[in-house]
């Protein structure tokens, strides 16, 4: 068990390496980290994200709540 937890903290710091020596500078020198569908797929996700939030502030049921009432 203890071999698998220092396996997996070996792994997340090597993850922690790659991105600091690729995605760090990379960001820096002011390119994008996502290709442009990975863009479109972000902004997607932050639409539906501020859509919800606004229904649930106005108290309206989500559409899987809704869904699932009719049947």
């Amino acid at each position: 068990m203890v071999a698998l937890i220092i396996g997996m903290l070996i792994c997340v710091g090597l993850a922690l390496v790659v991105v600091a020596l690729v995605a760090v500078p990379a960001r820096r020198d002011g390119r994008d980290l996502l290709t442009p569908k990975g863009e479109e797929v972000v902004s997607a996700l932050k639409d539906r994200q501020q859509a919800a939030r606004q229904r649930l502030e106005r108290g309206e049921p989500d559409e899987a709540d809704s869904s699932a009432s009719v049947s």
